[in-house]
């Protein structure tokens, strides 16, 4: 076998190792809490052995941040759609269905970050200080631009991110809640779109885009 060959295949095996325990990690910190999460936990949700756990993570607080960092960085690129977007019609349409969708698919990593928060971000008020800081300020910068532009209506741009979060985190955070009032079914592939429809529906209109 060629080095390149066994190169790439010690690639591809750490990659796939990575993602099982983070996606194990996701489950158990949303599920016990930082305090209340072991590696020993973690590494038997991941099914691996400790051991390996901490030739990735050395510690449990390094592997919390990635968790933290992973749905951080998940919900940034979900914000692409503000960049070269011509309104806050596609840009804003286009961020609810991306966050919609992480909700349904990485519903652990956003109860993670709002327990997280809940509890005075002690692990990961860095983040919130710098980089969510910085990325809310150029969002909101935008929506004023389109705001003076006349594309929507006199909101305050900082209020309406805060309620695209909670409204799109909401179908994460409380999935349990919707699937109780969804006759203990989670939602089906039409629901989500509907679901998605109507949200962004309710705050377009609300704003004045449509």
């Amino acid at each position: 076998m060629a080095a390149n060959e066994r190169m790439s295949k010690r690639d591809a095996t750490r990659r796939e190792n990575e993602a099982r325990i983070l996606a194990a990690a996701e489950k158990v910190f949303a599920e016990a809490g930082f305090g209340g999460a072991t590696m020993q936990l973690i590494a038997d949700m991941a099914g691996l052995p400790k051991a390996n756990l901490h030739y990735y993570f050395a510690t449990k607080e390094e592997l919390y941040r990635k968790v933290v960092q992973q749905i951080f960085e998940i919900w940034l690129h979900a914000a692409d759609s503000f960049d070269n977007a011509p309104g806050p019609v596609e840009a804003i349409g286009a961020y609810i269905d991306a966050k919609m969708e992480i909700s349904r698919r990485h519903p652990f990593g956003s109860k993670v970050w709002a327990s997280e928060v809940m509890h005075g971000a002690p692990v990961i008020q860095d983040y919130l200080e710098t980089t969510l800081r910085e990325w809310t300020k150029g969002r909101a910068d935008l929506i004023q631009r389109w705001i003076d532009e006349g594309k929507m209506a006199p909101v305050d741009p900082r209020h309406l991110l805060y309620m695209l979060w909670a409204t799109t985190q909401h179908y994460a955070d409380f999935g349990h809640q919707i699937e109780t009032l969804n006759g203990g079914k989670p939602l089906t592939d039409r629901q989500w779109k509907a679901a998605k429809d109507s949200v962004k529906t309710i705050i377009l209109r609300g704003i004045g885009a449509i």
